[in-house]
């Protein structure tokens, strides 16, 4: 089980040549105050340095969409006489009979919807279709994994991250669907094209920012140690290294054998974070399909 940080602390603390404190949170001494602040630090900054295993978070969720009928005028933004607008937001885009590309939900209010373009066309009970685009990140969300997005429905690798004039050119060109989905991080939302009027689970892998287990706790859930029995990811001896290079730092002596000490933990802690993959120098992967590499060089049309 790892240290608290109340621990962590004391076991820096006369290894750096200071008091041993009874308590770190709350504690009014200066020197404890900043070793609570700089581990803190350390924390923080360990979650940028490694794609860590433990940090390594799965997301799924599924495509949501609404079908509801109603009535438009050209020239206005407003859809009246709506069946239902039950959960429709400003996340959700506007798609149906005279509606342009790339209009989203401006308002829902009573039985009308606001639209952010006018209507091309005057229509009575249409039907018009209200796809999510606009998606929230998790709670603990730090950064993407790359190439781990799909439609798991589809089977198909989502593209992206789209760049803005990628995106635009989606949402404002000719072609305005798509087989495949597109997907980009705008406005901390997971925004997909072209709006899906299907359900569709959808992926990917992120870095979570929660290194710190709350007392009592079994998993990660917190961005910074509050409470003296809080607990991290990281080995102890790491922490301990990290907060005495820090603390050094900060006063403005010399590191250099603190930071090599630091170095050295830290690449062993790396290295031993999760398996390593074993390198092909084979020129490529041998297929376990019907492919030259088993077809027979004569013999095809004998019995």
């Amino acid at each position: 089980m790892s240290s608290t940080v109340l621990q962590l602390i004391q076991q820096a603390a006369p290894e750096m040549g200071l008091a041993t404190p009874s308590t770190a949170v709350g504690n009014t001494n200066q020197e404890v105050v900043q070793l609570l602040a700089l581990i803190n630090a350390c924390g923080k900054e360990l979650v940028n340095e490694f794609q860590w295993q433990t940090l390594t978070t799965e997301y799924r969720f599924t495509t949501v969409f609404y079908q509801y009928t109603g009535n438009t005028t050209i020239a206005r933004v407003t859809v009246t006489g709506m069946s239902s607008i039950v959960s429709l937001d400003t996340n959700f885009m506007v798609s149906g009979v005279g509606v342009p590309t790339d209009t989203y939900v401006s308002d829902a209010t009573g039985t009308s919807v606001v639209m952010t373009q006018a209507a091309t066309e005057t229509a009575t009970g249409s039907t018009f279709t209200f796809a999510q685009t606009k998606y929230t990140l998790p709670t603990d969300y730090d950064r993407q994994v790359d190439v781990t997005d799909w439609d798991k429905t589809q089977h198909w690798e989502l593209l992206g991250p789209a760049t803005a004039q990628q995106w635009q050119w989606l949402k404002s060109g000719w072609i305005a669907s798509s087989p495949r989905t597109y997907y980009r991080l705008l406005g901390g939302k997971f925004q997909i094209w072209p709006p899906q009027g299907e359900n569709l689970y959808l992926g990917f892998e992120y870095i979570s920012n929660y290194w710190v287990t709350a007392t009592g706790g079994s998993a990660p859930s917190k961005v910074a140690f509050t409470v003296d029995t809080d607990t991290c990811i990281f080995s102890d001896r790491l922490m301990v290294l990290y907060l005495k290079k820090k603390f050094f730092e900060i006063k403005g002596f010399d590191t250099t054998a603190f930071d090599r000490d630091f170095r050295a933990e830290l690449d062993n802690t790396k290295a031993a974070d999760a398996g390593s993959p074993t390198l092909n120098q084979a020129p490529q992967i041998r297929s376990v399909l019907i492919s030259l590499d088993n077809v027979p060089d004569s013999g095809f049309g004998d019995v």
